[in-house]
């Protein structure tokens, strides 16, 4: 039986976006999720290989179900159950970006990267997006993404199932993210066009905004109240040439003791931005897995002798001050929490992206009232029409 559409006390039908529900593939640490409740978007589970994930989604996240699992085995009859009876069906998708990397397209061949089987994770997530038929699809990844065949594959195939897709880079330091990063966003709907929302020059954010207030550090400390804000020990050359360096230089403004060899020749002149500091009056560079490392890009403090800690990352990332990433009893582990953190979707990019779906539905809720009256809930495997396009799924009989 298909479901009614919900009325209001007159009898019309009522515009469902209150009831926009997504599953958070690749959910990581929970940025996305954590930006798209923000935004109004009701995310019943999150799904990651890593085991790790599960106790910073599920410690920020109440109520919502961290499942370890493997997209690439993942069956669209599971991800129907956890959307459940939901009137507005957001799948996100936002696949490891390793393979799509500039530092992967730079060192090796193209065929090489094209093999990595992480890339089939896309794929992967095309075919639960074919036989589920979401009414809203997103993603993000590096801006190298569009240039290869798995994701022009994937962008054709949401097409020929009748999705209309918008793709563009964006810079979200101009969503309130207080750092530089150039990001792919897809957003796919069944409904109309969709786009991601114009930026707002309020929304502008430094590295002073969000960090200025913690606890001082020495290098190697850990703050007494926040054992996340802890800072990696340098070596006795590395606290010299912090000391040295300028909020915005480079190790040529060092005495020349303390320039590396490698950083004299041809291919170490062209890398200028290892070893720097941020400045305090603009958002951050890009942040890596390895921000926490004063000698891995422009990642020292803009004022204290030291590289960023592990609390200024997230802060950097978009994630709230008393967000937990580890149980308390676990110890800090400087590779795994930067590889955590570097790695998520920045949580004032999933906020926008929760902003801009909810928008969608407003304008196209008639839309979506009509492809709920017509539903049957969990059903899968869509119909196709003539054109090559899907048709909504029928009612069992």
């Amino acid at each position: 039986m298909a479901k009614k559409a919900p009325t209001t006390t007159r009898g019309r039908a009522e515009r469902p976006d209150g009831d926009v529900v997504c599953v958070d593939l690749f959910c990581g640490a929970g940025g996305l999720t954590h930006g798209l409740i923000s935004a109004g978007v009701k995310v019943r589970a999150g799904v990651d290989f890593e085991e790790a994930c599960r106790h910073p989604y599920e410690a920020n996240h109440e109520g919502i179900e961290f499942h370890q699992a493997d997209v690439a085995e993942l069956d669209a009859s599971t991800v129907a159950q956890w959307f459940g009876d939901a009137k507005v069906r957001v799948l996100a998708g936002c696949a490891p970006c390793q393979p799509f990397s500039t530092y992967a397209l730079r060192y090796q061949k193209e065929e090489k990267v094209e093999d990595d089987q992480r890339w089939s994770l896309l794929n992967h997530f095309g075919r639960l997006v074919r036989e589920l038929l979401p009414d809203i699809v997103t993603m993000e990844n590096v801006p190298t993404v569009t240039r290869h065949s798995v994701f022009k594959n994937f962008k054709s195939t949401l097409e020929s199932l009748g999705y209309k897709v918008w793709v563009d880079v964006i810079d979200c330091a101009q969503y309130g993210l207080p750092q530089r990063r150039n990001r792919t966003v897809l957003l796919a709907s069944l409904h109309g066009e969709i786009e991601l929302r114009e930026p707002v020059v309020s929304e502008a954010r430094t590295v002073e905004d969000v960090i200025k207030d913690l606890p001082v550090l020495r290098h190697g400390g850990t703050d007494k109240d926040d054992r996340l804000h802890t800072a990696s020990r340098l070596s006795d050359l590395n606290y010299e040439r912090i000391r040295h360096s300028k909020p915005g230089g480079t190790w040529r403004d060092w005495p020349k003791h303390l320039v590396a060899k490698c950083h004299t020749k041809s291919t170490g002149k062209k890398y200028p931005a290892v070893y720097g500091r941020m400045k305090y009056d603009e958002p951050a560079p890009t942040l890596t897995t390895q921000f926490y490392g004063f000698g891995n890009g422009r990642f020292g403090h803009p004022t204290q002798a030291r590289g960023l800690s592990l609390r200024e990352g997230a802060l950097l990332q978009g994630f709230p001050k008393d967000y937990s990433f580890i149980p308390d009893d676990q110890p800090i582990q400087f590779k795994a929490l930067g590889r955590m953190i570097g790695n998520a979707v920045p949580v004032d990019l999933g906020r926008v992206i929760g902003q801009s779906i909810i928008e969608h539905v407003k304008q196209h809720g008639e839309s979506f009232v009509a492809r709920a009256n017509h539903q049957h809930v969990g059903q899968l495997s869509p119909s196709t029409n003539h054109r090559g396009g899907a048709e909504w799924p029928r009612a069992y009989g």
